[in-house]
């Protein structure tokens, strides 16, 4: 799957980019997605501007709806939450961004956690792609 990566920070990505490749070249999509990472600051201003929720959030996905482009949609992710998120869940920070990115591109596939059993399904399938990429929650940065 094609995924274009776009940086926002002032973060170095050259290990997220090999992961996120690592990550994404097993699902086979005709359709790729924009992954763009931001700081704190920005996802806040997105998060109050596309849901009104004036708060920093770890991952926000917009599906595309423009009929000229051919991509499923960007996801967005924060950088700085990630980094906070993983010291809380206690794995890597690959580990963090691997998973938001599969997060995010599986809403943009339809999957959502409104319900305990959409919650369940989309569980399976994040920790599916994650294992096959060697992402798995017990396993540190390689």
């Amino acid at each position: 799957m094609k995924v274009t990566i776009h940086n926002q920070t002032n973060m170095p990505i050259v290990d997220i980019e090999k992961l996120i490749k690592r990550i994404f070249k097993r699902i086979h999509e005709v359709e790729g997605m924009q992954l763009i990472f931001v700081d704190a600051n920005e996802i806040r201003r997105l998060n109050k501007t596309y849901r009104n929720i004036d708060h920093v959030t770890d991952v926000l996905t917009f599906i595309n709806d423009e009929p000229d482009d051919h991509s499923l949609g960007d996801v967005f992710i924060c950088l700085d939450q990630a980094e906070k998120q993983r010291t809380t869940y206690g794995h890597s920070f690959n580990r963090e961004v691997g998973f938001l990115a599969v997060h995010g591109y599986l809403h943009l596939k339809g999957y959502d956690h409104h319900t305990t059993e959409e919650e369940k399904i989309m569980i399976k399938k994040q920790e599916e792609i994650l294992k096959k990429a060697r992402l798995e929650r017990s396993l540190e940065d390689e």
